[in-house]
């Protein structure tokens, strides 16, 4: 027999479009979308509902949960979903795989910690950086699944501290010595410490974060520590809900959507130590319809970065990550405010950006790729952003990004070679048609910097109703059909 909500689930489905606005709580903001987007709502679970305290979990911050969270989602998969409960109490426990059909409810002073103990990760076959690897087990884990949520009011903390390498740099003195204390660790420089000598060791074989040369099991044990997951890996999976959570301290990233559909993300905070090493916000990437609204993301790299794999793999993925809204979204540090790139080889399009606020970025909005990585970047449309204290740019396309944040760019001293022309064929990353307007920001290192490719320029950028304040004005090369109106930069050096 159907449940309440699974015939009320029925009735909407066969409702007309003007009935099913007024039921989507979410309707308004797929109005005025400047590109066909369909309509989505979020996820909605059958009566059944559970309590972790029912399967053995204890939430004394000591005892671990895994087996209960186990137990508990397969009880709930076998009552054909439902709400499992996670009361107020610091749940330690290892990964947690999600199941089709189930919420997971955090209710106020709930805190899920994860363990620090990498023998609690296996490794598993997935992406990382748009290229496909292998990788610890991620803390929270959803594969081909249909309406899952995380929900509530309460903490997800994935213990990154002790995954992460840490740069001197970014840390005051009495943090370097705390933080590097670790027996285990290990210096490859005076500024520069790893959590293992197994770290170290991937580090040199590394591109990017993929390690290359492992070829057996024992190898790639041997370097766990280095394959630190995302704390929150959804793949392939379809009607996702993350709402009112505060998502922290992850290994790597923080939010990862992979080739998923219909995602609302609302009311969430991400938010990782700025000197998190690869600690970006949300990395969506291959996603096709997302909703993201009135959330926080305050984190060591990219807040909001839009993907679709890297090089080759993705191209051969071919998988855009398209139609998406980010709505009413505050950003605070971190490398860019909102970010497309530098994974983009399977494209990005239809992509609506308003109503965002930017606060001590690096980069407000910035779009980022290179030589090698092919796809199309098209029919973006960025307005209503304000943006306070951004270090460097506060608009930047750079197609020789070299996996550096701007900051480490300009430091390093770096400079792109754009002036001789390469060949174009399918590796050649293209930038085009893409709308700004009604931007302000007040205090910028540079306004607005294009660094387009010459064999391929930045095409069709319209910037219109933007005034910044910077220390630099605007340089633009390669680019074409650069359309400004009403652009006011003011200069103070």
């Amino acid at each position: 027999m159907k449940t309440t909500k699974q015939i009320l689930l029925s009735i909407l489905m066969v409702l007309p479009i003007g009935m099913y606005a007024q039921t989507n709580p979410y309707q308004e903001y797929f109005n005025d979308v400047p590109f066909k987007m369909e309509t989505f709502s979020a996820p909605v679970f059958p009566d059944t509902e559970a309590n972790i305290k029912q399967f053995g979990a204890i939430g004394d911050g000591q005892t671990l949960c895994t087996e209960a969270f186990r137990k508990a989602f397969d009880y709930i998969e076998q009552k054909g979903g439902g709400k499992l409960t996670v009361p107020a109490g610091v749940w330690f426990t290892g990964p947690i795989d999600l199941k089709s059909n189930v919420n997971l409810h955090l209710e106020k002073g709930a805190i899920i910690l994860f363990s620090p103990d990498e023998e609690q990760y296996p490794l598993i076959n997935t992406s990382f950086e748009g290229l496909e690897t292998r990788r610890c087990h991620s803390p929270i884990y959803g594969h081909n699944l249909v309406n899952v949520a995380i929900t509530g009011e309460g903490v997800i903390d994935g213990s990154g501290q002790a995954w992460r390498p840490l740069k001197k740099e970014k840390v005051t003195e009495s943090q370097w010595k705390e933080m590097t204390k670790d027996p285990n660790g290990v210096f490859k420089r005076d500024n520069l410490w790893y959590p293992s000598k197994g770290y170290l060791k991937a580090d040199s074989l590394a591109n990017m974060n993929v390690p290359t040369g492992l070829r057996t099991e024992a190898d790639w044990l041997a370097v766990r520590r280095f394959l630190r997951p995302v704390m929150i890996s959804l793949v392939n999976c379809k009607n996702v809900l993350l709402q009112g959570i505060i998502f922290q301290n992850s290994p790597a990233w923080n939010i990862h959507p992979l080739m998923c559909e219909n995602i609302i993300i609302d009311h969430v905070i991400a938010r990782n130590p700025s000197y998190a090493q690869n600690g970006d916000g949300l990395d969506l990437e291959s996603c096709r319809n997302a909703l993201i609204i009135n959330s926080v993301f305050d984190a060591g790299d990219d807040g909001i970065c839009i993907k679709s794999g890297k090089d080759a793999e993705g191209r051969k993925r071919g998988r855009p990550c398209e139609n998406v809204i980010v709505d009413g979204c505050t950003v605070f540090a971190g490398h860019g405010g909102f970010v497309v790139g530098s994974e983009m080889s399977g494209g990005v399009k239809n992509i609506l950006v308003k109503n965002c606020q930017f606060l001590g970025t690096d980069v407000g909005l910035r779009f980022k790729s290179r030589r090698g990585r092919g796809g199309i970047v098209e029919n973006i449309f960025i307005r209503d952003i304000s943006m306070t204290d951004i270090k460097v740019d506060a608009i930047i396309f750079n197609l020789y990004y070299g996996g550096q944040s701007v900051v480490e760019m300009m430091e390093s001293g770096k400079k792109a070679n754009n002036v001789d022309a390469k060949p174009v064929d399918e590796t050649t990353p293209q930038f085009r048609d893409i709308h700004i307007e009604n931007i302000i920001c007040q205090g910028a290192g540079r306004a607005m910097f294009f660094n387009g490719l010459p064999e391929m320029p930045i095409e069709n950028i319209d910037l219109k109703n933007i005034c910044i304040t910077a220390k630099q004005d605007a340089a633009f090369y390669n680019c074409k059909n650069i359309n400004r109106k009403n652009v006011n930069i003011k200069v103070i050096p």
